[in-house]
């Protein structure tokens, strides 16, 4: 019996001691771990779930708890679809000069392309696809979500690519990198801290869209999904204000807590990537950073990883040189490239073909109609890309070159940017009324609200990646104000300022379905011009002027861009890049 008595004490003091070597940090590990299972788990069984022909939105605000989630998962998958669109679009198009030819100008088309030029005929393929269960409504929504945050991602990812440091590429030539090394320990790394900015950013420009991807309606047929966005626009339709207020805090709360728990510590953690380690260097913290490198646990399955790693080297070592060059990913040959390239080829030649069919029936009147309102949505497109620079730069410039701005406004700018701006309309437009301002120029500022902070975004990476030996030498010869501005600083940030200048154009055309054709008290608002020409086609289903107003916003952007926007990146690659 002692003995018995004597084993269990033993094993009750080993297990003490283990409980003892894991800190409050494991267990909070292992809890969020646990929740993100279970919650993965949940979702899973409710998009498998029995479709449901209609949903009705709770406006009690206990029900913003679970349609927060609902919208945060949504968002999350969307980027993770983004960020692997990214790296593999964004390298194709860098390395691939044949293939660039026509990925450019289709990201381009793809940037323009509003959210109701892809939802229709996506939202009814899905429907179509999965008619028993929730996952094709699930997955249009968070494909509509995707298209608000890859076009940024990529520009980003390709524009960093192609100016990767004359070094750089001299080391992997030395040290003779293949294709997967150079991208693994040179290019990413270089595009890192600016991949990282527009990551936020294109998070943001996801939740523009949230209220029309998750209450989606056409014609007669309600494809509503519970969300906030869902939820938001029930709220608006019925006109209740206190609803409308729940939905405002509960999407600032997410995105709050969404900054602190991921974005804040991916930015500590991408300043090691930095290009240069001499001179002054940003002083940023993450508190849930910290807690993520105290844990035992994390530590321990990073070891593992490495010892797995370091195996996979050693056993590679062994092989000839032709072996080790299979481990390089398939997507990387210049002939899986080609019959990718061809096979792109096919598919924009069949949807070229049922385009053409699709818009054989619109009178050259609406085609006159249709080109008149691409000039005034260019028109509000121009002034308000104008007016976001006007404040944007001084102020990313402030914040990138600032570590104490940087820690004090990250929160505060990603909250702004991220916030659905759609959601604030109403109150926009009840104050545009009491001041008499008409919609015509009114969508000016609902647009400004969704393209300012693509700017903003760009500029401050651009900022925190000026080389602080420059920064040294513009204090040590006294170069101050304006003059540091103009001969240091825009040069500096120029490369990053036109990435900028793309996407927000493209969001602001993007925009202009919702901010040229609004909803208020009950009436429809519309301005002239081509986002409005394709909400109402959409409302009323009108599939062939909906294409046709898709096609000329396209024509419109992809022309645009090949002639100033192009011309702004060669002489941002030829002037002002500080890596040649």
């Amino acid at each position: 019996m002692n003995g018995f008595l004597k084993k269990i004490w033993g094993n009750a003091t080993a297990f003490l001691e283990r409980t003892r070597k894991i800190g409050w940090a494991d267990f909070l590990v292992i809890i969020a771990l646990g929740g993100i299972l279970f919650a993965v788990m949940d979702l899973a069984h409710r998009w498998s779930g029995e479709s449901r022909p209609a949903v009705e939105i709770s406006l009690a605000p206990i029900s913003l708890v679970q349609y927060t989630f609902f919208s945060l998962f949504r968002g999350l998958f969307a980027y993770c679809i983004s960020l692997l669109f990214t790296l593999a679009y964004g390298y194709w198009a860098a390395k691939d000069k044949l293939a660039a030819l026509i990925l450019i100008p289709l990201l381009d088309i793809l940037q323009s392309i509003p959210v109701l030029g892809f939802m229709p005929g996506l939202v009814l393929a899905l429907a179509a696809v999965f008619p028993r269960s929730n996952i094709g409504l699930e997955l249009a929504a968070v494909f509509m979500i995707f298209t608000g945050q890859a076009w940024n991602m990529t520009f980003s990812f390709y524009q960093s690519l192609r100016s990767v440091p004359q070094d750089l590429k001299e080391v992997a030539t030395v040290y003779h990198f293949n294709g997967w090394d150079r991208l693994k320990c040179a290019e990413i790394p270089f595009a890192t801290v600016g991949l990282v900015w527009n990551s936020m950013m294109s998070m943001a420009g996801g939740w523009f869209f949230l209220m029309i991807s998750e209450s989606f309606t056409l014609g007669d047929k309600d494809f509503r999904l519970p969300g906030i966005g869902s939820y938001m626009s029930a709220a608006v339709s019925k006109g209740n204000v206190c609803a409308m207020l729940w939905a405002v805090f509960a999407m600032i709360l997410m995105i709050v807590t969404l900054d602190q728990f991921l974005w804040r510590p991916v930015v500590v953690w991408a300043q090691k990537f930095r290009a240069e380690e001499d001179g002054y260097q940003e002083a940023m913290s993450s508190r849930v950073l910290h807690l993520l490198q105290r844990s035992r646990i994390l530590r321990k399955i990073k070891k593992i990883f490495k010892r797995r790693a370091s195996s996979q080297i050693k056993a590679a070592g062994s092989k000839s040189f032709f072996s080790r060059r299979i481990h390089i990913p398939l997507f990387f040959s210049k002939s899986f490239s080609t019959v990718l390239f061809i096979l792109l080829l096919g598919i924009l030649s069949v949807g070229a073909l049922k385009l053409a069919h699709l818009i054989l029936d619109v009178l050259p009147s609406e085609w006159l109609r249709i080109a008149s309102s691409a000039v005034l949505t260019l028109s509000r497109v121009l002034t308000a890309t104008a007016l976001g620079t006007l404040w944007a730069v001084p102020a990313g410039l402030a914040i990138g070159l600032s570590p104490r701005l940087s820690r004090i406004f990250q929160p505060l700018v990603q909250v702004a940017a991220a916030f659905p701006a759609p959601m604030l309309f109403p109150v926009l437009i009840a104050l545009l009324s009491v001041l008499g301002v008409p919609l015509n120029w009114g969508s000016i500022l609902l647009m400004l609200l969704g393209t300012q902070w693509y700017i903003l975004f760009n500029v401050i990476a651009g900022s925190m990646a000026i080389p602080a030996d420059l920064k040294e030498a513009a204090r040590s010869y006294k170069i101050q104000g304006w003059e540091r501005f103009i001969r240091i600083y825009l040069p500096a940030i120029f490369p990053y300022l036109v990435t900028g200048w793309v996407t927000a154009a493209g969001g602001a055309w993007n925009a202009s379905i919702v901010s040229e054709y609004v909803t208020f008290k009950g009436r429809v608002l519309a301005a002239w011009g081509l986002g409005a020409y394709i909400s109402q086609a959409a409302e009323k289903a009108n599939f062939s002027n909906l294409a046709a107003g898709v096609i000329v916003m396209s024509t419109v952007v992809v022309l645009f861009n090949r002639t100033v926007w192009h011309s702004c990146y060669q002489l941002a690659e030829r002037r002002f890049s500080l890596n040649k």
